[in-house]
Parts: C-alpha cells; sequence; structure tokens
C-alpha cells in the first residue's frame, strides 16, 4: 500500500507486538487506520511515522502492565512528542479508544473500504504508470482481491497466472478459472504443470524438503509463464502483484524493528533476484478488511470467504511421501469436510479447518466384519483472527460424527477420523 494514499496513522507501541496489534485491530474497528511499531521503537520513530496519535500499550493486568510499560524506550521520551498520547493498561475497550482518539486526538474515522478502494486505484496507477503488470493467483481471498484492486485500476495491464501444481483441493481450479475471471474480466493464463511438480517430489518425506520443492519449481514455472507474457508483443513485465497483507508485515518487525510500514519483501516466496517491482496493494490491511475490498469489487462469495489454504497446498498436509493416489484419499476426505460444514452452516464458525492425511500411519479397522488396515484422517478446525495465534474450534458434535462416519466409510484407504485439539502456541496451524 502507497504511504502516500493513507491517512495519518495511529502508531501502537505494546510491550510485545502480539498485544499492540490487537489494540491495532480494535482501532480499525472504530474505522480509523492504525500501524504497529517495535517495542523498542523512539520518539523519533513516531515522528518518522507522521502518527496523528499514539497508543503505549501493555498487557492485561494493570500491575504487570505497570511494570512492562516502564521497561519501553518510548515512556521516558513520551514529552518529546507533539501527539497526544494515551497509555493502556489493557483496556483496549472500544469506548475508552473512541473517547481518546475521536474526541481527544481529534483523529476523523475515515477509514472505510471505499476510501481504501479509491486510495490504492489512485496508488495503483500512480506507480504503474502504462506498464505491464503480473499476478500469480492461488486461488486464496489476498491474491485475488489484490488481483481484482489492479484490474480496476489499470484494465488490461494486467495478466494473471494460476499455476496448478496438483496439489489442489477439488474443484479450486475451476472455481479460478470460471467465477474469479467472470467477477473480473481479468486475463488468466492458466499452467497445468501437475506432472512436473510431483515426479519431483516422488519419495520425498522431510517437510522442509517438500516446501523447498514446491516453491522452487513454482518460481521456475511462473518465470518461464511471465517470459511467455513478455514475448507476446515483446514489451517486458515491470511489476509483480503480490497479496501480502499487515500481519505478514507485522510478523517482520518483531525480527527487524522499526514501524510495519514497509513491504514485506518475498512473501510470495519469490528469489531475491527477480526483476519486479513489486505492487502490493493490501499490505495496511488485516484479513477482515480484505474480505470487505472483496465484496465491495464484487467477488463471489465462495472466493472472498475462502478460507486460508498454504501455498504448498495439500503437500504439507499429506504428511509423508506425496503421490497421485494419496492426493486423491486427501483430496476426497477434505472434500466432504467442506461439504459437510457449508451445509451445517459451520464455515463461519472457524477460520480454517485443515484436513490431514498422515500417509505412512497404519490404523486398524473393522470393514464387513474382517479387519483392514488404512491411514487416519486429522481434522484441525481452529479460531483466529490472523493466524499468530490459534485455539481450537468446538465444532457440533452431530458435524463431528457425520465427517467422520462419511470419510470412514465412502474414502477408500482410510480408517479413522482423529481430532486434533492443539493450540497456537504450541502447536501450528498446519501439520507441515
Amino acid at each position: 500500500m502507497t504511504t502516500a494514499h493513507a491517512p495519518r496513522p495511529v502508531l501502537i507501541i505494546g510491550d510485545s507486538i502480539t498485544v499492540a496489534q490487537s489494540v491495532a485491530r480494535a482501532v480499525r474497528g472504530l474505522g480509523i487506520f492504525s500501524r504497529v511499531a517495535a517495542p523498542d521503537s523512539t520518539a523519533a520513530a513516531v515522528r518518522d511515522a507522521g502518527a496523528a496519535a499514539l497508543i503505549v500499550a501493555a498487557d492485561d493486568a494493570a500491575a504487570a502492565a505497570d511494570a512492562q510499560a516502564a521497561e519501553l524506550p518510548i515512556r521516558s521520551q513520551l514529552d518529546e512528542l507533539a501527539v497526544p498520547v494515551l497509555t493502556l493498561a489493557g483496556d483496549e475497550s472500544p469506548e475508552v479508544l473512541r473517547a481518546f482518539l475521536i474526541e481527544t486526538a481529534g483523529v476523523a474515522a475515515d477509514w472505510t473500504a471505499e476510501r481504501i478502494l479509491a486510495d490504492q486505484v489512485a496508488a495503483v496507477r500512480a506507480q504503474v504508470g502504462s506498464a505491464r503488470l503480473i499476478c500469480a493467483l492461488s486461488g486464496g481471498v489476498d491474491s485475488a482481491v489484490s488481483a481484482a484492486i489492479v484490474q480496476h485500476a489499470v484494465g488490461d495491464q494486467l495478466t494473471c497466472v494460476f499455476v496448478d501444481h496438483g496439489l489442489l483441493r477439488s474443484g479450486e481450479r475451476a472455481q479460478v478459472e470460471e467465477d474469479f475471471v467472470a467477477a473480473t474480466g481479468v486475463r488468466l493464463v492458466t499452467v497445468d504443470a501437475t506432472e512436473s511438480f510431483l515426479s519431483k517430489l516422488a519419495g520425498v518425506t522431510d517437510p522442509e524438503a517438500k516446501r523447498k520443492i514446491i516453491g522452487a519449481e513454482f518460481i521456475r514455472t511462473f518465470e518461464a509463464a511471465a517470459a511467455d507474457i513478455a514475448a507476446e508483443d515483446g514489451a517486458p513485465v515491470r511489476f509483480l502483484v503480490q497479496g501480502t497483507i499487515y500481519p505478514d508485515v507485522v510478523e517482520s518487525i518483531a525480527a527487524d524493528g522499526g514501524v510495519a510500514v514497509k513491504s514485506h519483501h518475498n512473501v510470495g516466496g519469490l528469489p531475491d533476484d527477480v526483476e519486479f517491482e513489486l505492487v502490493e496493494p493490501l499490505r495496511d490491511l488485516f484479513k477482515d478488511e480484505v474480505r470487505q475490498l472483496g465484496r465491495l469489487l464484487g467477488l463471489p462469495d465462495a472466493l472472498v470467504d475462502r478460507h486460508p489454504f498454504p501455498g504448498p497446498g495439500l503437500g504439507v498436509r499429506l504428511i509423508g511421501a506425496i503421490d497421485a493416489e494419496r492426493l486423491a484419499v486427501l483430496r476426497a476426505a477434505d472434500a466432504i469436510v467442506r461439504a459437510e460444514m457449508t451445509a451445517a452452516g459451520a464455515d463461519a464458525q472457524v477460520w480454517q479447518c485443515p484436513v490431514v492425511l498422515l500417509a505412512d500411519v497404519r490404523s486398524v479397522g473393522v470393514s464387513g466384519g474382517a479387519r483392514t488396515y488404512g491411514m487416519p484422517v486429522v481434522l484441525r478446525p481452529i479460531l483466529s483472527q490472523d493466524a499468530m495465534t490459534a485455539s481450537w474450534a468446538r465444532l457440533d458434535y452431530d458435524l463431528l460424527d457425520r465427517i467422520a462416519t462419511r470419510i470412514a466409510t465412502e474414502v477408500d484407504g482410510v480408517t479413522r477420523v482423529v481430532l486434533d485439539i492443539t493450540n497456537k502456541p504450541p502447536g501450528t496451524i498446519e501439520w507441515e
């Protein structure tokens, strides 16, 4: 997101990035633009960020908060600032924030989807001029909304590339090729690279090795597609559209410090030597704000409300070596879970529900009065706001029963369905 087109932010400094992000989200809920700064930020950083106001936020327990907040460098530098300052000790209620920001600091509540869209259309046009752009569509809401904004701004200067790596869920390719194109009119190039991906993944079981293979093969496939597009009329593709969102940026400041303003480079997994300039229209937005923009742009609900799905696809949800047969098992189980959750109206009750196949495990079952051995399937329904932390979702027992019964009886090779009830931390959302 081009900073020149964003309003002056309310800057949040917390004794941890998690605390600061929580307050930042609450401020956004009032229709006010906010940004997160690192705990060690100074008065100079606040001035450089052009803050309209500053909130210094500590942990929930007031007694602990005083001790923790006192360690923040900014606490000893508040007299150097010429902006309104609020110190919070666990109370981030809308009433407290509204009273400070609107009544005391005079900050305008003008952070709306309509403004964001107008600002970003203007920013994209100013950045790219008449140059050509390319966007790697993943089927997820972030890349889809990014592409839709750019298409709205510059039309057929944009070409989208969808790489089918053979690790997609059932129906996802059709959703991109049909629904997204119909809603936006974007030019789409689809590359079916299934055979290439699966051949390179054959026999590989190490999770990190899988990710590296999938990432490297995606880069090779995407670069080849970009070269073909550039060769069509000899005009180079100068810009790459990325679906970076604000939590991606916030994560970078935990290690790098500073204010979460800069682009979170390389989120899409592309190498540092790729010669594209980045266009990131969503990098100041949380996921719920991205979905609001998607609806404003007229994208289909099925795409806007789509649960997050990892870039490596089913490759990190199939534990063990990947092959077409095992993928078919996992794809069938996943389709049952998604269908049953949609039928029960449970999609909105979870952040996402990964379905995992333990392909190298054999669990005993009973079929037709005889013992059978098959693979377990793991359900991982979770609740989260931005995936930085998560808790397991308490789905209705009758729904879980229907899902387990259907998978165990309808999907060949599966004998058992289990529920993962691990929070994040200590567990991660994905198994690999």
